[in-house]
């Protein structure tokens, strides 16, 4: 009878846990997931731009958005990699949403309507479209195929139209955001004065000597460092030790290595398969059926090379003739059909230096002439056209060094592919090239070919088989499940003689762990899931199985002294601190390099004979721009410095000699070295500078 008693005054009790327990059953995903309403909005938010909380859904729709306009270019699904990729471009057109879009409007940036046409069926198609639309046969843009996709939105479906509608709003926004770019790069001027120091920064030259003494040279027991010197040090330093949230782990990587038996019996498909490619006639349709290469029937056009593995195994190539298999630094099998040669539309390779004339006057266009005329006399001069492509060059090709690759002639603007396919030997063309973009300083540097290939790949991945991943999987599943500690974690790695490694100060958007791609759910687990001591469970990743421990959190703010590695890199400054000034205490008074190197045997002693004043760092010595400034202070010839304080050690100069840049009348060409260096940093600095002012907050790491 007491204990029915007892079951009747916990009947309440035990119909509330089962309703509880109906609830979280029925509807748990949704209390506790990502939208829960229950946990509080901030766990529906995935960052702020400007003041704006941006919700999980609104970010989600972007990217449906971003991703529908991949699978319509594309005609598939993105990869892990490429869905990745997707939702930095959702993120990154948020962010132009929601703080660019006030810009445009307050300085009246718009696309007209008829830009706008311009872009999509006028003379300058944007690079999108052209890529998109190209021929299979040349790899050429085909305006047809653009023409009759216009023609066919009329009667095309609902999706499709819409899909074009956010295509044009892309493109929209694209170009605002390059007027707005270009509009403040252009802004960019030096003055007269700014290319006088930058001649002068460039070309004031110093013979010196040096003696160098590192830190090492101090035994750590010659200096006492106390707790109140660390915590000193990071109060004077406290800006530098600023962090943001990062995790350390230990794991351990199960390689998925394809076994013996697995990689026979890929042997034995990619033989039979090369077999039945000898005999087909239906190159392309077999190896497209069969082959596993991601352009399994291509056009090998002139100046591309054939694929590596065929020219290292086959001089001459035959019609008709299938090479190989192989086996690829990819992991891979491969065979080669050669299907076709022939002669083709002839493509040649050049490099130019553009200086551009678009917008300008007759008047200014005249002295862009003159200027590229003294280009080309310098690079006649010089021979060095590469370098001066990338310090003259204005367009995107100047970074290496005006390489313009292979290209037909349609390829071109007419009157830069007449010259350059009229010329019949390799070299700097010797006259200015017009058109309508510029003054073009050009370099054949290689003459037309024409020789075409159509070429079959048959190629097959030497993967791990279900049997071999299984295998590994039952390995890691056990490991994970007797280790419930970082005892036990290590103690079993150890046992078992498993590798542990370990990624200290991984960001909550962080993909890889050191050079392991692919494991983000291992770091979102770490931040979103794991305490310190914590083991995972099995994460499976392209190539391998991993079971991870969590070592360590920070959280955003200033680092603390406790942590191990902030302490490390405290007590290692500080030391040098005391070191520098131990040595420069021995040092005081020697007037010879030789004699303070004999107080230092572990010193060395060299000399720079052209020191530049833009330097930084000391041939064999290292990085040490306060001794770059100290030795360019100095006036008198066998001046000594005072000892200098680097982070490689100390440093002490004696100045031989120093020779100032000789005086020029006209610093245009410096003038525009710092504007081009500044403007080539515009778009970069523009978009740190406005999430800095919008106080960008990103919290997806919480959610993908």
């Amino acid at each position: 009878m007491a204990l029915i008693k007892k079951i009747r005054q916990r009947t309440g009790l035990a119909i509330g846990v089962i309703a509880v327990g109906l609830i979280f059953f029925l509807v748990g995903g949704d209390i506790l997931g990502p939208n829960s309403m229950i946990l509080g909005s901030s766990r529906t938010t995935v960052g702020e731009i400007a003041g704006e909380k941006i919700s999980y859904d609104e970010y989600v729709q972007k990217i449906e958005e971003t991703k529908l306009t991949f699978q319509q270019n594309t005609g598939r699904n993105p990869t892990e990699n490429e869905l990745f990729s997707i939702r930095e471009q959702a993120w990154q057109a948020l962010i132009v949403e929601k703080v660019f879009a006030t810009q445009y409007e307050e300085l009246g940036l718009m696309v007209s309507d008829a830009e706008l046409v311009d872009m999509v069926q006028g003379k300058n198609i944007v690079a999108e479209l052209r890529r998109e639309l190209t021929n299979p046969e040349t790899g050429e843009f085909d305006r047809q195929q653009l023409v009759a996709f216009l023609q066919s939105l009329e009667n095309a479906d609902p999706q499709q139209q819409r899909f074009w509608t956010q295509q044009e709003k892309l493109f929209a926004d694209s170009r605002l955001r390059i007027k707005y770019d270009n509009m403040l790069a252009t802004s960019e001027y030096a003055t007269k004065a700014e290319g006088r120091l930058q001649h002068k920064m460039a070309n004031t030259i110093a013979d010196v000597s040096h003696v160098h003494i590192p830190y090492y040279a101090v035994s750590d027991s010659l200096v006492k460092v106390s707790e109140s010197d660390l915590k000193s040090y990071m109060g004077r330093n406290r800006e530098r030790f600023k962090v943001t949230q990062s995790r350390d782990l230990e794991y351990i990587r199960f390689t998925l290595a394809p076994s013996a038996e697995d990689s026979a019996a890929v042997e034995r498909e990619i033989n039979s398969l090369t077999a039945e490619l000898k005999e087909t006639e239906s190159d392309s349709v077999f190896v497209i059926r069969n082959s596993e290469s991601p352009s399994p029937f291509r056009t090998v056009y002139p100046g591309d090379p054939l694929p590596e593995n065929l020219t290292a195994n086959v001089e001459d190539p035959q019609v008709g003739e299938v090479y190989g298999p192989y086996l690829t630094n990819r992991s891979s099998y491969v065979s080669y059909k050669i299907t076709d040669r022939f002669d083709g539309e002839p493509r040649m390779r050049a490099s130019h230096i553009l200086l551009g004339t678009e917008g300008m006057d007759e008047a200014a266009k005249s002295q862009v002439r003159a200027r590229a005329q003294e280009v080309l006399d310098e690079v006649n001069s010089t021979g060095n056209f590469e370098a001066a492509a990338m310090q003259h060059g204005q367009d995107a090709t100047a970074q290496r060094g005006g390489d313009l690759g292979w290209f037909a002639k349609d390829d071109f603007i007419e009157e830069f592919a007449d010259v350059v396919f009229a010329t019949r030997s390799a070299g700097v063309i010797n006259k200015l090239v017009e058109t309508e973009y510029g003054y073009h300083i050009i370099k054949v540097t290689e003459l037309p070919k024409s020789l075409t290939y159509k070429l079959a790949v048959l190629e097959l991945e030497l993967v791990a088989s279900d049997i071999t991943r299984n295998d590994v999987f039952r390995n890691a599943d056990y490991f994970a499940a007797n280790s419930n500690n970082a005892k036990s974690f290590r103690e079993n790695a150890e046992r078992e003689n498993y590798q542990v490694s370990r990624a200290n100060g991984v960001g909550p958007s962080a993909r890889s762990l050191n050079n392991m791609s692919g494991a983000r759910e291992v770091i979102r687990w770490a931040f979103n899931d794991a305490s310190v001591g914590d083991v995972s469970s099995v994460f499976e990743l392209d190539d391998a199985y991993v079971v991870a421990l969590l070592v360590g959190r920070t959280e955003e703010g200033t680092a603390d002294l406790n942590d191990a590695s902030t302490r490390d890199q405290v007590l290692s400054e500080v030391r040098n601190e005391k070191k520098a000034a131990y040595i420069m205490d021995k040092i005081k008074g020697l007037e010879t390099l030789e004699a303070m190197k004999e107080v230092f045997p572990e010193a060395s002693i060299g000399s720079t004979p052209d020191l530049r004043l833009n330097a930084s760092v000391i041939p064999g010595v290292g990085f040490a721009p306060k001794a770059v400034g100290a030795i360019f202070g100095m006036k008198d010839t066998g001046q000594l410095s005072k000892p200098i304080q680097e982070d490689i050690g100390v440093i002490v100069a004696q100045l031989n000699s120093l020779t100032p840049a000789p005086e020029i009348a006209d610093f245009t060409r410096y003038q525009n070295e710092v504007t081009g260096n500044a403007s080539q940093r515009t778009s970069y600095m523009i978009m740190m500078a406005m999430e800095d002012l919008a106080e960008v907050k990103d919290y997806r790491y919480r959610f993908f």
